[in-house]
């Protein structure tokens, strides 16, 4: 084959962050959300990401056929780079050797250019490290962020090689980040900053970039869009991972929510609800909802009110509790219905989990919670509905030892 030049139409273009797939002339040709992942595909992905050094002979065949009994392996070895080929030139790529073999060692052709993220990726991270200049470092720092879009090959976690490499260029992309925000923050160019913070905390959640974003926003004097940011962050790890965020983690974004002054007139206004607010108990995410409970719990020190605490939890015909499901995700918005409008405008009401809200019944009794469960159970439940809800019933006792 005579030498050519090669257009960018002749380069495959290979995803490996965030997902895969394999792009030639515009048109993909394995991979995607869809793409049904053989060994060849397995065959490809780690061929052409160490195509630099090779892979040995044993290494793909442990990849590919692991402890499976295999008569005669090395057959099935020079089977699946058969129909690699086949496949390759079936999708229109160039009659070269795509693959081949050198003392044990398979290699890429690289008569076929390749441009893969992951790589592209590294070679931006890697001219950070050896450029001196802050605009130059910046620059690469926030291109190589763009890159990286996801996990390295997130459907194979599960094989070696493959969750190596990712926990490397997760590694990387932390240090960008981080570096990236330095820099942004000594030039005060805050609306990339933000773009920054939300970006990182897209493509690798529960790793506290939400940090940066609310920085930017408070610098930026967003304090609206700064105080919803820290609810839902909050609400993201209760509800996704049950848990709260870490202590620091609150603490660095609560610290940045700073007020400017202000009028106290116009302070009232901005605090005070706003009169179109639904009638009912007050539904609030659940910071808010725990702040009502430490004031309720000092109000109680010198008021001597009575007040008890309900978890209202969704179970099925068994009485188990409703963990997930499509019956779970339709019930739920009028289980929140129910309890809304069957306590008073003063109990405050927050979703705990899936399937779950807390209730805070204030200056009330034992005997008035199994009222408020009935009006409750009397609005959700239809007909001869199996589902229902299971309560649990505390009361608040203050302490002084906090």
């Amino acid at each position: 084959m005579k030498d050519k030049v090669w257009t960018e139409e002749d380069i495959l273009y290979v995803r490996t962050l965030g997902g895969f797939s394999m792009t030639w002339r515009g048109k993909q040709i394995a991979g995607g959300i869809k793409g049904r992942e053989s060994q060849s595909v397995y065959f490809l992905q780690c061929l052409i990401h160490n195509r630099e050094k090779g892979v040995s002979r044993n290494q793909l065949e442990e990849l590919l056929f692991g402890d499976r009994d295999v008569s005669d392996i090395h057959h099935a070895m020079r089977s699946i780079l058969y129909n690699t080929r086949k496949k390759l030139r079936q999708a229109g790529l160039p009659e070269v050797d795509y693959i081949y073999q050198k003392n044990g060692i398979y290699y890429w052709n690289e008569s076929i250019p390749v441009k893969e993220d992951a790589k592209e990726f590294e070679r931006l991270y890697r001219q950070v490290k050896e450029t001196g200049d802050p605009d130059k470092q910046l620059k690469y720092l926030l291109e190589a962020c763009e890159y990286y879009t996801g996990e390295f090959l997130p459907r194979q976690a599960g094989i070696l090689w493959v969750s190596q490499e990712a926990r490397r260029y997760q590694g990387m992309f932390f240090y960008c980040v981080e570096q990236a925000a330095i820099l942004l923050r000594i030039q005060e160019d805050w609306s990339r900053m933000r773009e920054l913070g939300l970006h990182a905390a897209k493509v690798s959640p529960f790793a506290d970039w939400e940090v940066i974003t609310m920085e930017a926003l408070v610098m930026m004097e967003q304090m609206n869009a700064a105080r919803k940011l820290y609810d839902d962050t909050v609400d993201l790890y209760v509800r996704e991972l049950g848990v709260r965020p870490s202590k620091k983690l609150q603490e660095k974004m609560g610290l940045q929510i700073h007020r400017h002054f202000a009028v106290l007139d116009s302070i009232q206004a901005e605090l005070s609800e706003k009169k179109d607010q639904e009638e009912g108990g007050y539904l609030c995410s659940y910071p808010v909802f725990q702040g009502i409970y430490h004031m309720v719990e000092r109000i109680m020190e010198r008021s001597g009110q009575s007040v008890y605490l309900m978890l209202c939890t969704l179970v099925d015909s068994k009485g188990n509790p409703m963990e997930e499901g499509p019956l779970l995700e339709e019930l739920s918005p009028r289980m929140k219905e129910a309890i809304c409008h069957s306590v008073r405008h003063g109990d405050a009401v927050s979703r705990y989990g899936k399937g779950q809200y807390l209730v805070l019944l204030l200056n009330t009794t034992r005997e008035n919670c199994s009222i408020v469960q009935k009006r409750i159970n009397y609005r959700f439940l239809v007909g001869r509905q199996r589902t229902g809800i299971r309560y649990y019933v505390n009361s608040v006792i203050y302490s002084s030892d906090g």
